[in-house]
């Protein structure tokens, strides 16, 4: 077992913690796999963290803040980019933008805004499309959107193939449910949440003080093993010592499937932290990388706060584009985001601060907001993954704007 502390139920939903236990009890062994645990935190229909209204995104009493939550220069700069798939694929119409879990909308509305007033041509070509998970976060992102004609719908209600346009997300893939292993005896073991026993907790009411403790088993499916083998890593290396943990989302390779198969011509563009391989699962890095975020602060114990922290785990995008390969999506290039940004301009955006009356607080302020995009310690330093599918030779020759390393 690998027990974490527990705290009294007051620092959880207990509504939540009873949900979960009753899965547990219900499943077979009594113990269900992290990923489902994850899954039910985060995405329960009216308990979990996105699905209830408790997940704060932003700076005052956050949970955590993204690069939509510093202004609009991030969906502005977005936004030139997308203008120019657009032009790459002959300007098509209408030329579909898909985001996938919209946050409280605020990069919706940036890149919608900076389009309507400064591109009306692309603009009127648009269809915006919103996939959201949370029904707390799509009331939000409806309100913010109210004066633009987004449509928001589930993956059943979009059709394979119809897509023309590009698929994006940022800060999606990290909040995927993920397997959580760990290498015993040079074994790949998986590792399961289950509840106390009886007599760890005689002296407690059970109603009360509900905990949950891992334990380790075999792999519920062979995938685990499978994706190895798929992003190019061999476990049974002398490096890897026993104890060695980490995740796997194999969540991530699902999604990406159906966004291939709804995408006929176009893009997909992720941006979220993470690792290739090779660093993801160095044999150094024998924690994982599974991190949860409660106002503003991050630990490491998924089974505190539970219903009120997000979990997240880093995205590994050599899984993303081998996934991608063998769905048909072509890989575009990788590069980090705060070179991204400045390929699009927002050097630029920084030379001219000082030349705009605007009042000093207000001037300091943006040029921090500016500076946290591109910081390769922070935001700075996410990935941005771009693939592609039904391109011509001539259109997939095009150097995207964004892929161009700023001199």
């Amino acid at each position: 077992m690998f027990p974490y502390p527990n705290p009294p139920l007051s620092s959880s939903n207990p509504a939540l913690c009873t949900a979960i236990a009753n899965r547990i009890a219900q499943a077979p062994q009594q113990r269900i796999t992290f990923a489902e645990y994850m899954d039910m935190v985060l995405y329960h229909p009216e308990q979990g963290y996105y699905s209830s209204n408790g997940v704060k995104i932003g700076f005052q009493g956050s949970d955590f803040f993204t690069s939509a939550s510093l202004g609009a220069d991030f969906g502005e700069l977005l936004a030139k980019q997308m203008r120019q798939m657009w032009e790459i694929l002959g300007q098509p119409k209408p030329f579909s933008l898909v985001e996938m879990g919209a946050g409280l909308g605020n990069l919706a509305l940036n890149l919608l805004s900076y389009l309507k007033h400064h591109h009306s041509d692309f603009f009127a070509a648009i269809e915006y499309i919103i996939i959201e998970k949370s029904p707390s976060l799509q009331q939000e992102q409806q309100q913010r959107l109210q004066e633009f004609a987004v449509h928001w719908c589930n993956w059943q209600e979009i059709k394979p193939n119809s897509i023309v346009g590009c698929f994006f997300s940022n800060e999606l893939v990290d909040a995927f449910p993920v397997h959580q292993f760990i290498l015993q005896d040079g074994q790949l073991q998986e590792i399961y949440v289950t509840t106390q026993t009886r007599e760890e907790k005689e002296h407690s009411s059970a109603a009360a003080n509900i905990s949950f403790v891992e334990v380790e088993g075999e792999p519920s499916t062979p995938k685990l093993g499978e994706y190895f083998q798929l992003v190019g890593i061999d476990l049974s290396q002398s490096t890897y010592e026993d104890g060695y943990r980490s995740e796997i989302n194999l969540a991530a390779l699902d999604w990406l499937s159906i966004v291939a198969d709804c995408l006929q011509r176009g893009y997909v563009l992720t941006i979220d932290y993470g690792y290739h391989a090779h660093r993801y699962y160095h044999p150094r890095r024998s924690h994982g990388t599974l991190q949860c975020y409660y106002q503003h602060r991050h630990h490491h114990n998924p089974y505190i706060n539970i219903g009120r922290q997000d979990i997240t785990a880093h995205v590994d995008f050599t899984g993303l584009e081998s996934w991608g390969k063998l769905c048909g999506l072509n890989p575009v290039g990788w590069i980090q985001q705060g070179l991204f940004l400045m390929a699009l301009g927002l050097g630029e955006r920084l030379a001219v601060l000082s030349s705009q009356e605007q009042p000093l607080s207000e001037l300091l302020n943006r040029r921090e907001a500016l500076h946290q995009l591109i910081d390769p310690t922070g935001l700075g330093g996410f990935g941005v993954l771009i693939q592609s599918k039904g391109l011509k030779e001539t259109e997939a020759q095009q150097t995207l704007t964004g892929l161009a390393i700023p001199n």
